[in-house]
């Protein structure tokens, strides 16, 4: 039996999406992949896929149907450019969204690009108890969702609440 001070690694999933970046020059796709590592999760998959609506629903659906994925952490295709459509591809497939999430991550992005922070579209939900965040395609933008915000919502020790159990065990 655990108790509230036991760590439960988590599977996580890394999706990038971005027509410009390679593995090779996919800052922002390490960067989750090194954050998540280190606070004791697995990288359990990661994609680098174009920003078309139809491959990301592929990938995340996947994902989804996986009984081994828990967390997917997505960058990319969260603005206002014209072929960024994260949102559009991705929201159809959730069940509940955290609309706190995509409030928080502005709030605190401020701090780091003012005004500029209502351009993003972050945003994260719940689909078949996976727990989906969608940051932005710039590296300094996921180390400030990851390390201020995801990182204790999926660590069972967080409290008073975390994503722990609300997702596939």
């Amino acid at each position: 039996m655990s108790t509230s001070s036991d760590f439960h690694p988590l599977n996580i999933c890394v999706l990038t999406i971005s027509d410009t970046r390679t593995f090779n020059n996919d800052t922002s796709g390490n960067t989750l992949q090194a954050l998540l590592e280190e606070a004791g999760h697995t990288a359990y998959d990661r994609k680098l896929i174009k920003d078309d609506i139809y491959q990301m629903r592929a990938a995340v659906s996947h994902w989804i149907a996986d009984t081994q994925a828990q967390v997917i952490l997505m960058t990319g295709g969260t603005g206002f450019a014209g072929r960024d459509s994260t949102p559009e591809a991705i929201h159809p497939l959730l069940d509940k969204t955290i609309d706190g999430y995509g409030e928080l991550f502005r709030q605190l992005s401020y701090d780091d690009i003012g005004t500029s922070t209502i351009q993003s579209r972050a945003f994260a939900g719940l689909a078949n108890r996976t727990l989906i965040f969608a940051l932005p395609g710039s590296t300094g933008a996921c180390t400030l969702g990851f390390s201020q915000i995801i990182k204790s919502q999926i660590d069972s020790r967080t409290k008073p609440c975390n994503f722990y159990g609300q997702i596939k065990l």
